[in-house]
């Protein structure tokens, strides 16, 4: 589904991916985790096609996303990746359920009734009865993580991609959230999840990205290769046959 080859980011002098390869099949719940500063986002975010490395190809379903014009790449961004942000991101001047619906309306198309009801089906699936009209500032924290999640399925996306979506809620509402990602996982979604927290790695295939190289994460502490710098059977900053 995804494959990310020889991945290079720079800001500046920083090297924060180092030539990072990994390939994706559908159907994973994937988490990465590393301190925070360490990159995640920015994989994350090329992964996406949000942000393009220094160097590298990422492809999806085949396609080399790099290669696109604009308008086809975010026709397929729209179309095929759903975005949860560490931020919920709201629009505060529309309600609930036209927040929901903000992916149809950046297609070409204006939303119909069947995209309203399947709207509120979602806002039902996550959690979130009676407040289609209400606008953001009147939800909690954790209400509004819930229409961010409905939002990022709006187009029935085959992947979702989540910055530390977790980071700013209650232990409560925390493991809600979770439950909700590993739904919408057992229903077929490709879940590609990036966090500081290592307590989620149990939940699928789990990496660590550490001094731009990422390496399967092994338990509390980094593996020997990593904490070495070594390169071990594989070149430094990949992971050959892995599940994103």
């Amino acid at each position: 589904m995804i494959r990310l080859e020889a991945l290079g980011k720079r800001y500046k002098s920083v090297e924060v991916l180092n030539r990072i390869t990994l390939t994706v099949d559908a159907g994973e719940f994937v988490v990465i985790t590393g301190r925070s500063g360490g990159g995640k986002t920015t994989l994350l975010s090329i992964a996406g096609a949000l942000t393009k490395p220094d160097e590298g190809a990422v492809y999806i379903e085949g396609i080399d996303i790099l290669r696109l014009p604009e308008s086809e790449l975010a026709a397929l961004r729209n179309r095929k990746i759903g975005f949860v942000f560490q931020f919920p991101s709201l629009i505060a001047a529309l309600t609930v359920l036209d927040n929901v619906l903000l992916p149809v309306a950046f297609s070409d198309r204006s939303p119909n009734r069947t995209d309203r009801d399947f709207a509120e089906s979602l806002l039902e699936q996550v959690g979130i009865t009676g407040k289609n009209a209400l606008y953001p500032s009147q939800l909690s924290g954790g209400q509004q993580r819930r229409v961010a999640i409905a939002r990022a399925m709006m187009n029935r996306p085959s992947i979702i991609l989540a910055d530390e979506p977790t980071g700013d809620l209650d232990e409560t509402t925390e493991a809600e959230i979770m439950n909700l990602f590993q739904e919408i996982n057992r229903r077929g979604t490709t879940v590609v999840m990036v966090t500081h927290a290592v307590d989620y790695a149990e939940l699928g295939k789990a990496y660590v990205l550490k001094n731009g190289n990422l390496f399967p994460y092994e338990g509390a502490a980094l593996p020997a290769s990593a904490a070495r710098g070594a390169t071990a059977a594989a070149p430094a900053g990949s992971v050959q046959g892995e599940v994103l």
